[in-house]
Parts: structure tokens; C-alpha cells; sequence
């Protein structure tokens, strides 16, 4: 029960204010992460240097996460508590992505293609300066359902798992597949422990977060959609995430994209119309119910639990 009352602080302080406007903690690790990334990533033996940059750059901070933890509990066991609460909050991204998708949404609404793509260029890496409105609807209704599990279900899992801690561990990792875990001539060698780790610590994340997706959306389409068409996407975790929340929408999604000037064909995923403006809006309705069907069942697995221990 500890650990559900603390996750729904979290999310609750994350739901109030919002991410840090200002000296927000992922974007001072990104710049450390660059800085380790360009004295490193050159020369022979790129992939033992990106295992060394992994681990400089994640296990200190996760250690720190640790002592702060401990040393707030040492000192007073609300303050240790809080502690977890609010390493939490600077890990979970739930309003950002409210707050940073729907937008998109009110712009292609308004009619208005010139902000939408603006707006949608900021939170994904394909080119949408040519987009029309299907492909920007798309673009955010992917970028939705993929970082509903990377930005907030991962890093609840975690959090279950392991407390404040956690959450920064994997929240650190999946920070640094973003950044590295590219598969071209600069990082193949030198991201394979960024991408791999984060394969493994999303491996079940993603599975819970798709079977989540699945039961509160359309669920025979979402199941369907899983198991015949999350293999084909190129990534193990976001395959399944993917395929069963386009499935659940009912929407159709990958297909073609504008990548450095060069069109990509991806593989389609989940069946239907092709995504529109009010699609986002359902996406983010999606993630959001997720998010408390979480914490309900977090909350009742404890409850469970405390009530079999005192038996």
C-alpha cells in the first residue's frame, strides 16, 4: 500500500505542476550524456567506450538516488518517503505528453498545418515540414502510445520494483536509447549497451503497457494486432506497445515517414482509418486510463498483500 500511495504522489505532483520549466533534471543529464558522448565515441573500440559512458554516465546517479533515499529515511521516515515521491515526479513524463500532444491536435482543428507541424517537429525525429494533416495525426498518435509506456509505465514499473531508485535507473537508460541507441555509422558500435539495456529493462513494461492498451480499447482488434504485427516493427518493445494501441484505437499508423530527406516505409500497424486530429485526443484518453488502471491495481495488489500478511 506504501508503494501505491507514494506512486499516486508522484503522479499527482507530476499531474500539478507539470515538468520543470526551468533546470529540468533529464535535460542536465542529456547535456552530460553529450559531453561523455563526444570525448568518448571516437577513435577504435566503440562499443567497449559506450559500455564505460553507460555506466558513467547511469550507475553514479542511480547510486546517489539510492543514498538520498536512505539518507532521508535515516533522518526522518516521511522525508525518506517524500524522497521517492519526487524522484518519481522528475522521472514520469504524464502531463508533458498532455501537455505537449494535444496542441497538435487543437492546431490540425483549427486548420492550421503550419503550427501542427511545428508543433509535432518539436516531440518527434521525422521531417514534418512537407506533412499533411493524416501525417502529422499519425506522427503524434505514435509518439503518444510509444511514450506512454517509455515516459510513464516503464518508469512505474520500475518504481514498483524498486522505489525512487528504480524509477532512475530506468528512466536514465531509456534516456540514453534516445540518444544513442541509433543503429547508423556514429552509434551502432558505440549505443549497443544503450539500446540493449533498454531492451531489457522495457522488455516487461512494454508487454504490460500493450495488454493495458488491449483491455480498455477495442480488444480483439488490439490482440490481433499484437501478435501479427508487432514483430515486424524494429524495435522488440515498442512493437508490441505500438501494434496493440493502434489496435485498440481502431486506427491505422506506420506506413511511410520522411526521415533526413529519405522517405522510410515502416511496417503498418493496427487497422482502420488512417489517424486524424480527434485520434490524438483518444490516444492520450488511452494512456491516461491506463495510467490510473495502474495505480488501481498497484493499489489493490498491496492492499492484497497487507491483508494475507496479517492473516
Amino acid at each position: 500500500m506504501l508503494t501505491a500511495l507514494l506512486m499516486a504522489a508522484g503522479v499527482g505532483i507530476d499531474w500539478v505542476l507539470g515538468e520543470p520549466r526551468k533546470w529540468h533534471p533529464l535535460v542536465g543529464f542529456g547535456r552530460f550524456a553529450n559531453a561523455i558522448e563526444r570525448r568518448l565515441n571516437r577513435g577504435a573500440g566503440r562499443t567497449g567506450k559506450g559500455i564505460a559512458a553507460w555506466m558513467i554516465a547511469v550507475l553514479p546517479l542511480t547510486a546517489l538516488a539510492a543514498w538520498a533515499c536512505a539518507f532521508g529515511a535515516e533522518v526522518n521516515t516521511m522525508a525518506g518517503w517524500a524522497i521517492h515521491a519526487v524522484l518519481l515526479y522528475f522521472c514520469i513524463g504524464l502531463r508533458s505528453l498532455r501537455d505537449h500532444l494535444l496542441p497538435i491536435a487543437q492546431a490540425l482543428r483549427d486548420g492550421n498545418l503550419v503550427q501542427a507541424r511545428e508543433l509535432t517537429s518539436r516531440i518527434v525525429s521525422r521531417d514534418t515540414r512537407r506533412s499533411n494533416e493524416p501525417e502529422l495525426a499519425k506522427a503524434a498518435v505514435e509518439s503518444l502510445l510509444e511514450n506512454g509506456n517509455d515516459a510513464v509505465f516503464g518508469t512505474l514499473f520500475w518504481f514498483a520494483v524498486a522505489g525512487g531508485p528504480g524509477a532512475v535507473l530506468f528512466r536514465l537508460a531509456n534516456t540514453l536509447d534516445a540518444m544513442w541507441g541509433y543503429r547508423n555509422e556514429r552509434f551502432n558500435d558505440f549505443g549497443w549497451m544503450a539500446a540493449r539495456t533498454d531492451d531489457v529493462l522495457n522488455w516487461i513494461p512494454a508487454r504490460l503497457t500493450a495488454l493495458s492498451y488491449a483491455i480498455l480499447g477495442d480488444t480483439r482488434c488490439a490482440w490481433a494486432c499484437w501478435q501479427s504485427q508487432a514483430a515486424s516493427w524494429g524495435s522488440p518493445n515498442a512493437g508490441p506497445v505500438m501494434s496493440a494501441g493502434a489496435g485498440a484505437l481502431h486506427v491505422s499508423l506506420g506506413g511511410a515517414a520522411e526521415y533526413d530527406g529519405e522517405i522510410e516505409e515502416r511496417p503498418l500497424l493496427g487497422k482502420g482509418s488512417p489517424a486524424s486530429a480527434e485520434d490524438i485526443g483518444r490516444a492520450w484518453s488511452l494512456v491516461a486510463r491506463t495510467c490510473i488502471l495502474w495505480l488501481v491495481v498497484i493499489a489493490a495488489a498491496g492492499f492484497f498483500i497487507e491483508r494475507i500478511s496479517h492473516a
